[in-house]
């Protein structure tokens, strides 16, 4: 394995030192520093690249990241593919803008507090079987008002509300996760008013019923979704085509209510009258008997002229009169298998059989 020292830097550098200058002062013009797949596994102090603004060490088997305090004007950083395990030493590169960690072995977003970041891409850790990547909300406000690219591709995620107080998000990348409500969109979508890309493609919400119409009518601010771009005639027709849904469903509900409102006896016949079932003997099958002679009559009274609101009260107190004693003319004591209820007055002025 290698490990990325001053010396290392300046053999490699194209900086040819002066006659009168020191290894020491031609590191600090280096700008850009290039060891991508070098088995680079630790980094030394670098602390006399003063100015170093790029550093690119994707692809070797670095596990911690350490001296890179000094390196206080890097704006990029690229780690990814590396051994690393967390988020450390990075709080003093206060003019970090793009961090790149994907294929790493981190679990948790975190160590991040007081940076400023631009983009940040965490994609496809290499984490233990049905664990998810993590964000410490720490790390998340932190970032609140500065992150516009975040790149959280196939860690196993299910869940992004969080991300919602990331209110200058331009662009969110979650391809291959588990992300399965749409509800969890839905509400995200409310939250992140300047999301103007989002790409979601490899997880089962995908697969919902109207996925990409729903989250359109959500979003005003989005303008390509998984790829493609929404353009003002789709968005127009969605909403449109929900105005006139939700008209539809209106007039529907009000048609229901004036209907109702026709006939106020029928709808509460049920509150105002309990209906007892009884039971007598027959050929066959013993038969459940409703009391059908009371909105036959009632259907009678209806039909033969529309009354005042007077004659539904005297209609509902002339039925609330009607006993037991005329329907039991059509049966037989021995008929009846509920002979108690014949007995009990009280229990019988509410009581109807249906003829034969």
């Amino acid at each position: 394995m290698v490990r990325l020292t001053l010396e290392l830097i300046a053999r490699n550098s194209n900086l040819k030192p002066r006659k009168d200058e020191t290894i020491a002062q031609c590191l600090k013009k280096i700008t850009h520093i290039n060891f991508s797949e070098r088995n680079i596994d630790a980094i030394d102090d670098l602390s006399h690249c003063k100015n170093l603004s790029v550093l690119y060490l994707y692809d070797n088997h670095i596990s911690q990241i350490t001296n890179l305090n000094y390196a206080t004007n890097l704006t990029h950083l690229y780690l990814q593919n590396n051994c690393i395990s967390c988020i450390e030493n990075l709080t003093s590169l206060k003019k970090l803008e793009k961090l790149y960690l994907g294929s790493n072995y981190i679990a948790v977003i975190e160590g991040l507090e007081g940076i400023e970041l631009r983009e940040l891409h965490v994609e496809s850790q290499r984490l233990p079987l049905g664990e998810k990547l993590l964000f410490d909300p720490r790390t998340l406000q932190s970032l609140a008002k500065s992150l516009s690219i975040l790149n959280i591709s196939n860690n196993n995620i299910d869940d992004i509300r969080d991300l919602q107080i990331l209110e200058n998000l331009n662009h969110l990348i979650a391809v291959d996760n588990q992300l399965l409500h749409m509800k969890d969109l839905e509400f995200l979508l409310n939250k992140l008013m300047k999301l103007r890309k989002m790409d979601l493609n490899g997880n089962p919400v995908c697969l919902k019923p109207k996925y990409r119409d729903r989250l359109i009518l959500v979003s005003k601010s989005l303008e390509y979704l998984d790829g493609k771009e929404i353009k003002n005639m789709e968005r127009q027709f969605l909403i449109n085509w929900k105005a006139s849904k939700d008209a539809k469903k209106i007039i529907k509900k009000k048609i229901s209510k004036d209907e109702d409102a026709k006939n106020p006896y029928i709808g509460n016949f049920e509150t105002m009258h309990h209906i007892v079932p009884v039971y007598y003997p027959h050929v066959g099958k013993p038969k459940l008997v409703f009391f059908s002679d009371i909105q036959n009559y009632l259907a009678n009274r209806n039909a033969s002229s529309e009354s005042s609101l007077e004659d539904n009260s005297t209609t509902a107190e002339d039925m609330g009169n009607l006993s037991l004693k005329e329907s039991e003319k059509l049966l037989t004591n021995n008929d009846i298998h509920e002979p108690h209820l014949l007995q009990n007055p009280k229990v019988n002025e509410n009581v109807f059989v249906e003829k034969e």
